[in-house]
């Protein structure tokens, strides 16, 4: 069942998808060579606490950690430890916060260090596909609509989109309907409405889209072993089309790397 939510509870959903934006803002500068990915868990945690909310990851299925923290080849849910991060990794910081009984939703990409220009445009492009997504949301259009616009910047700049993961609704829990993929044609599934509040998460790699599972049942790698990026907002249906609810208000600007213009419309 897919929810178009009250304007109550879309403040409450603004509020905790601001704090997700704030914290992963933190995390971003706090990401340099020599720090472990134990490291940022711990202060991601500890500021989720600290605001009175609960990290929606931990415990989620028996997930062990509040970040997802994913180094290079790494696709998603890779779990925080001593590793150190190296200049030139690339990593993705994915992580969800519940408050008020609402989840919050977000990742970023960034670089550690400096980095090879390729990976640079993988972050880039990425970033952007995303934003394209993003500018696809409005009311009376179709979910796969989103997954197209993302599909077609990606695979124009020579990259693919990761099949096996996708975005989905998200409000009194973290995953809601609909699943929002990031390929496919336009014009199928459900129609958006205002109120409907979806997170949109490319993944994108340089080689080939197909991915694996390691061992330890959570962290998803390429199996080309090619980088890879991963970017997320949680975004509302408004009645003429969205508002990005992790973007930070008290800057205007994004989790991400700057991007020009105003996505929320």
């Amino acid at each position: 069942m897919i929810v178009c939510r009250s304007h109550g509870e879309i403040e409450k959903l603004r509020r905790v998808n601001q704090l997700v934006a704030r914290i992963l803002a933190e995390l971003r500068t706090m990401a340099a060579p020599g720090v472990t990915t134990q490291e940022l868990d711990e202060a991601a945690e500890a500021r989720v606490r600290e605001a009175g909310a609960e990290p929606a990851f931990k415990g989620y299925h028996g997930y062990p950690a509040t970040v997802c923290v994913s180094v290079n080849e790494q696709v998603v849910h890779g779990i925080p430890s001593t590793r150190g991060l190296t200049d030139g990794d690339i990593l993705s910081i994915d992580m969800g916060a519940k408050l008020d009984g609402f989840f919050g939703d977000c990742a970023v990409t960034v670089p550690i260090g400096r980095v090879s220009a390729e990976a640079s445009a993988l972050l880039r492009v990425t970033e952007e596909a995303l934003f394209h997504g993003i500018e696809a949301v409005k009311p009376g259009a179709r979910v796969s609509d989103i997954g197209a616009a993302v599909q077609q910047h990606v695979e124009a700049a020579g990259f693919s989109v990761v099949r096996e993961f996708v975005g989905h609704g998200i409000g009194t829990s973290l995953h809601e309907e609909p699943q929002v993929a990031n390929y496919g044609p336009a014009g199928r599934g459900p129609r958006l409405s205002e109120g409907m509040v979806i997170a949109i998460e490319p993944m994108v790699n340089i080689g080939q889209p197909a991915v694996k599972v390691l061992a330890d049942g959570w962290t998803a790698v390429t199996r080309d072993g090619s980088l890879s990026a991963h970017f997320e907002h949680t975004v509302v249906v408004t009645r003429d089309g969205c508002e990005v609810l992790t973007r930070l208000a008290t800057d205007g600007e994004y989790v991400g790397t700057a991007l020009s213009g105003s996505l929320s419309k």
